[in-house]
Formats: C-alpha cells, sequence, structure tokens
C-alpha cells in the first residue's frame, strides 16, 4: 500500500471547490496551521482519509479574506478562530465565530505583530 502525503499550494478562488470535493469524497479535516509571513500568512489546511493526507496551502495578505470550511466540516470552528484570532487572519463565515474571545490574550492577534 503506498501512502500518499502531499502539499498543494491553492489559491483562494480553487480553495473551497477543493474543500467540498474532499468532503463529498469522504476526508476529514486533519488540522489547519497558520504562518505569519512578512505580509500576509500561510495556512495549511490539511485533509485526511485513510492512511493519506493531503495539504491545502493557502498564501494570502493581510486584507484577503479566505472563506471558512465549517459550512463542509463544522468541527474546524475551533481551528479557524484560533487563527482569526492570534494571527488576524481573516476568516469570513466561521459557523461559531468567538470574534476574538476564544483566548484571554493580552494582546490582539498576537503572532500579527511584526518583530
Amino acid at each position: 500500500m503506498e501512502v500518499q502525503n502531499t502539499i498543494e499550494p491553492i489559491t483562494v478562488v480553487e480553495f473551497m471547490p477543493q474543500v467540498l470535493r474532499f468532503k463529498r469524497d469522504g476526508w476529514h479535516v486533519v488540522q489547519l496551521c497558520a504562518a505569519r509571513l512578512p505580509d500576509g500568512c500561510e495556512l495549511s489546511y490539511s485533509f485526511g482519509k485513510g492512511y493519506d493526507m493531503r495539504t491545502l496551502r493557502l498564501t494570502v495578505g493581510d486584507s484577503e479574506v479566505v472563506p471558512s470550511i465549517t459550512q463542509a466540516f463544522p468541527g474546524a470552528f475551533l481551528q479557524e478562530n484560533e487563527a482569526a484570532e492570534l494571527f488576524g487572519v481573516r476568516i469570513e463565515g466561521i459557523s461559531q465565530d468567538y470574534r476574538g474571545k476564544l483566548y484571554r490574550i493580552g494582546a490582539e492577534t498576537p503572532f500579527k505583530q511584526k518583530g
């Protein structure tokens, strides 16, 4: 059995159609990871099926809006709230949006700060 583990760069326009294909084909969300870039963020959404894992990698600017995947994968609401609150990622349409109140932190979007 050959196991697949891929990272696929994708645009915001291509993102939701691919997420919906994953849902239709029986994949599940494994994780969402955000990493700070000088003028935005890199978002890695990983999906698993059996022993295979595929990661969709988005690079978004500070003002770019990313659609929430919670319409297809409701359990992603915590990870999306975390990316929004800690990194300042603009995620639109989170099913349970905590609007910056997921954590008790002393600074707004602490990982968005430029060092």
